[in-house]
């Protein structure tokens, strides 16, 4: 079965968004998430929550559109 070229272009579009984060990046919103009164962990829970959502509805979006 022939692969849908546009998908493939858009699960590598996705990928490349998520491996372009430097580790200095997250390192600077952790540290601006925590210097908003939060404590280490929690700053740290909040980061992690928020790169798993954007993860979750950027393989969300890919479904659909594969879908359709």
């Amino acid at each position: 079965m022939p692969t849908n070229p546009m998908s493939a272009l858009d699960k590598e579009r996705d990928q490349d968004l998520f491996e372009s984060v430097t580790e200095e990046e997250i390192i600077y919103l952790w540290r601006s998430i925590k210097g908003r009164g939060l404590s280490e962990d929690e700053a740290w829970q909040a980061v992690v929550t928020g790169i798993a959502l954007d993860m979750a509805f950027a393989k969300t979006k890919t479904c659909k559109q594969i879908e359709h």
